[in-house]
């Protein structure tokens, strides 16, 4: 039973360093990278967007519904 809670913490630690320490330090160096792919993937995608959602901090790269649909999300950028 130690060992399960032990295996179950250390995956949780690494996943934790993944998600903390792999983002970008700023919401000025996520807006760039945001603003950055918009620029490359326009070529291939239409209808690119950037924002920022406050709530979850990151910068979302989205594509435009079309016909009523809801946009889709192509790129989150966590900060």
């Amino acid at each position: 039973m130690k060992i399960i809670i032990g295996f179950i913490s250390l995956i949780a630690i690494i996943l934790g360093y993944f998600y903390f320490f792999t983002g970008y330090k700023s919401a000025f160096e996520a807006d760039q990278q945001c603003h950055y792919e918009l620029r490359l993937k326009s070529a291939e995608l239409e209808g690119l967007g950037c924002d920022h959602d406050l709530e979850t901090n990151q910068w979302l790269l989205y594509q435009k519904g079309i016909n009523d649909k809801p946009s889709k999300v192509v790129e989150r950028y966590h900060y």
